[in-house]
Order: C-alpha cells, then structure tokens, then sequence
C-alpha cells in the first residue's frame, strides 16, 4: 500500500477576469500549500473501490481517467482520510486527486510523463495541477498555467471556517462576479498584482497583494485587528485565512475565533 499526504492550499491572491467562450474564466492567483492534510492510500485491487468519504468525485475521476491514458483497467483501492474541510475554498478535493494521481501513476508499468498527467490534472479540476507541483504557484489562465514563485514562508496561518457562514456553489459565487461587472477593471489588477508579488521579500511583504476578487468576509477583519499582517478569503470561500509572524498571537486568534466556526493553525508547505 501506498501513502500520501494531500495539502490544502490558500490564495494569497485571487485577481478574476472575464468568461470565456469555453465557460472558463481568466485568473489570476498565488496558490500556496499549507500543511493541513487529508491522507490518501491506494493499493491494487481488482476494481476501482474509493472508500473513506462516501461524497468523493474527484478521485474516482482522476482514476478512471489514468487507467483510460494508460491502456489499463482501473484495478486501485482508494482510501481517503479526510481531515480537510469540504467545499470550504481549500481544494481539498483537488489535492486528494492530485495525490491519487500521483500514487496511481507510479504503479503503471510504464509512467505517464509530466506533462501528460498535468494535462489528466487539468480535465479534472482547475486547482487538480497546482497539487502536483511542489512550491507555491502562480497560476494563470483557466489557472492551470503554473508558475513557480519563491516567497517566503516563515509564517503562521490561522484558517477559520465560520459556523454561521453557507457555503455557495463555486458556480453561484462567480454567477455573482459575473452579474456585478466584476471583470472590469481586469487588466489593471493583474498588473498590480503581479507588480506587489515582485515586491516581496519578507512575509509582511503579503499584505500589498490585492484582495480576493470574488468574495469578502468580516473575519478578515477581525483577523487583522488580532494582529494578522494580511487576511483574506481563501477561493470561493468561505473559509478565511489570517498570517501571523509570531505563534503566540496565531495561537491567540484562533482562540478567540473559535466563537465563529471551526478554527486551525497551518504552516506554509
């Protein structure tokens, strides 16, 4: 049996343009692990069995789509440990079939290459090729153009995941976007988007990233007045994250806002 951790990740920016022909939207985002995991486990089997989380879609796809590349019967057990929270804004889906991308192309007798698994990872999901990368990623395009970028990561994450808070369809929250005008003004973003990201050389550094585009949240506020440099919504929502230099005021906030929903502290990975 194989093991793999899947990471969640955050958007330390997310800059949204137009929709496209294709029904995608251009973006333009910093993605970057953090060190809240679900744990994937795959060994042979004689059919495809996805076991541990009765709601996954995404493995069982990214199997499926493997053995299809491949020539090969779908012939994995799959085991998912959920520990990251679903359809909060974390790719926790993404980055579990990411991982059992990863676990099952090994077992091939003849590996796809890179380039064809990114390929695999992007009919799947937008967010499925970022997991396969190591690094943080800005990713562009439909956000399956990645690019590695070197920030520095000696920070604490606060991730809350607010009780009172629904979570919308990712459809639903870019319908909104889409109905608000929101695209306008694209261009502009991007470009100060990527002038901040050149700019940064220590974590404090983050907060002259632009806000999410797509949704906001009083949490972040909150986040910033218990001492976070920058807060934010991660994706779609609704799950907001604050950074922190010092442990002990992560510790501090995490505390204090477990009054509002689930709360945990992250590293970057």
């Amino acid at each position: 049996m194989k093991r793999a951790q899947a990471f969640a990740k955050i958007n330390l920016a997310l800059v949204v343009g137009p929709l496209h022909d294709d029904g995608k939207h251009e973006v333009v985002t910093v993605l970057q692990r953090v060190d809240l995991a679900d744990v994937i486990e795959l060994e042979p089997a004689d059919a495809l069995i996805v076991e541990g989380f009765h709601d996954d879609t995404l493995v069982r796809a990214a199997l499926e789509a493997l053995a299809e590349a491949a020539g090969v019967r779908p012939h994995w057990r799959a085991r998912i440990e959920k520990r990251i929270p679903v359809a909060a804004g974390l790719g926790g889906g993404s980055s579990d079939a990411a991982s059992a991308l990863v676990l099952a192309n090994s077992e091939l007798p003849e590996a796809l290459p890179a380039a064809e698994l990114h390929r695999l990872a992007a009919s799947i999901g937008a967010d499925v090729p970022f997991f396969l990368h190591g690094g943080t990623q800005l990713a562009s395009g439909d956000g399956t153009e990645l690019e590695p970028v070197a920030l520095p990561g000696d920070y604490v994450v606060v991730l809350v995941l607010p009780d009172s808070q629904s979570k919308e369809s990712t459809e639903a929250v870019y319908r909104a976007f889409d109905e608000q005008g929101g695209a306008d003004g694209f261009d502009e973003r991007r470009a100060a988007l990527l002038h901040a990201l050149g700019g940064v050389e220590r974590p404090r550094d983050l907060a002259r990233l632009p806000r999410n585009d797509l949704v906001s949240s009083p949490l972040a506020e909150q986040l910033e007045e218990l001492g976070a440099f920058r807060a934010d919504v991660s994706g779609a929502g609704p799950t907001v994250y604050g950074l922190f230099e010092h442990p002990d005021d992560a510790e501090h906030a995490a505390a204090t806002l477990r009054r509002a929903g689930r709360t945990w502290l992250a590293r970057p990975v």
